[in-house]
């Protein structure tokens, strides 16, 4: 399934602390921690809890949050399909980058090992 431009552009303007206490409810609902979700959020772009306490304090949208972020090396491992859409066939970097977000949060919530989470193993 590709991406729209209409799509892109709404990732790309969405409000990351809009998004932030639904990532939290999902991870608590299903058993795992908000430190966990920090530990993966910090996996992924390199930010620490100070620092994305900061970007959601200043209401950064995904385009801002991303473009700070130092991307693991190890994220272009991140695949699958979320939300409809398989994260290897995305082509705007944006939306990929939004996509692995949400699969290390949909993979947090379902209770997969830290390890696999984080591409360790």
């Amino acid at each position: 399934m590709k991406t729209t431009p209409e799509h892109d552009e709404r990732i790309a303007k969405l409000i990351f602390a809009s998004v932030f206490p639904h990532y939290v409810t999902k991870v608590e609902s299903k058993g795992r921690t908000k430190e966990e979700l920090h530990q993966v959020i910090e996996w992924l772009t390199g930010f620490d809890k100070k620092k994305l306490q900061t970007l959601i304090d200043d209401k950064v949208t995904f385009e801002t949050f991303f473009n700070k972020a130092k991307l693991n090396p190890n994220a272009k491992l991140i695949n699958g399909v979320i939300c409809g859409y398989r994260i290897e066939e995305i082509e705007n970097p944006l939306t990929k980058q939004a996509r692995y977000l949400d699969k290390l949060v949909d993979e947090l919530a379902k209770g997969r090992k830290m390890e696999k989470i984080l591409r360790t193993t």
